[in-house]
Formats: structure tokens, sequence, C-alpha cells
């Protein structure tokens, strides 16, 4: 009898914590996909316009504006991060390095990019926090032209304007089907 109350007040406390976990889950994953939809609009629009030197500008300056624009709308912190950067800016933190070599291990054993997301209740300095990662993969080229800046081959035109406004650029010599890096998001609880 004992066994079975115990086990009944885990399953009253824990039922909150779960029902929580998967309310942020979903709000996560419905900024995520904003994000990613509103960033793709852009870079679509950019190459149209002036083809992949265009859209280095877009990630350079829009796609931060972007993340600014659904972190204030929402409440929650909307990145963008990798293992090799070009922007020194969204460098990954330790959960966040962690999660991202997670992501790497995943995709080797070829779970598919759709499924690639991690979430978890993290404390940092007494403060809880819900954190969420989406998986950016990158994909081939006849889907999107992003292994155009990001790839192994990449045109000298290109090369030369990463290289003039990155020049510490390591997001370069991808496959695609390769971890690129991971939207981030973040909300104190």
């Amino acid at each position: 009898m004992k066994k079975l109350i115990i086990a009944a007040a885990i399953c009253i406390i824990t039922m909150p914590i779960n029902a929580d976990m998967n309310q942020h889950k979903a709000e996560a994953k419905k900024i995520t996909g904003t994000f990613f939809k509103e960033l793709k609009g852009e870079l679509g629009k950019g190459i149209k316009a002036g083809g992949p030197v265009n859209a280095i500008g877009i990630c350079k300056n829009i796609a931060p504006a972007i993340a600014m624009k659904h972190s204030n709308a929402t409440g929650w912190n909307v990145a963008r991060t990798s293992l090799k950067l070009r922007n020194q800016n969204n460098a990954p933190d330790a959960w966040e390095s962690q999660v991202l070599k997670q992501f790497e291990v995943r995709r080797a054993k070829g779970e598919s990019p759709d499924t690639l997301a991690h979430a978890e209740i993290v404390e940092e300095n007494g403060d809880k926090y819900f954190r969420f990662m989406k998986g950016i993969v990158m994909p081939p080229l006849s889907k999107m032209p992003c292994l155009k800046c990001h790839g192994e081959k990449i045109d000298q035109k290109t090369a030369t304007k990463l290289d003039e406004l990155y020049p510490d650029d390591k997001a370069r010599g991808y496959k695609a089907g390769q971890v690129r890096g991971a939207f981030t998001l973040k909300k104190k609880l």
C-alpha cells in the first residue's frame, strides 16, 4: 500500500512537469519553424536578387534581426549556433556544444534531420531554463543553395566576399546531410 501511495504521488508530481515540457517543446518547435521559414524566404529573395554573394549579407544582417524579432515577440531567446562558426557572435555555450556534438553522433547513426531536436530543463546560476535546439542539416544543393556558401566547392567571388566579411570563417567544407548547426531557444521558467 505504501508503495502504491508513493507511486501515485510521483505521478501527480511529474504530470505537470511533463505537461509543461510538452507545452514548451511545442512552442519552441513553432518558433523555430517560423524563424526558419522567414529566414529561408529572405535568403531565397536575396539569392534571386544577386546570387550567393547577396545571400551572405542576408545571413550577416537580416538573420540576426529575424532572431531578435522572434525573441522580442515570444519572450524566448532565439538564435542560431554551430561548432564551426562563421559569425563569432553565434558561439555556442557549453550546453549547446554538447547538444551539437550529440546531433552529429545521431546523424552519423542515420537519424533523420526532421527528428534532430533536443529539449531539456537546465539550472543555471540558481535559475531554471527550458532549452531547446533543432538541428540544421545541410540539404542537397537541388533543394536549397546552402552549399554554395557552406560547401566544399565555393566559387571565387563568393569565397572572396566571405573572406572579407568573416576573416575567421570556419563554416565551410560541408557536404549534404551533415549537421551545420542548430536553432537554439532558451526561456527562463
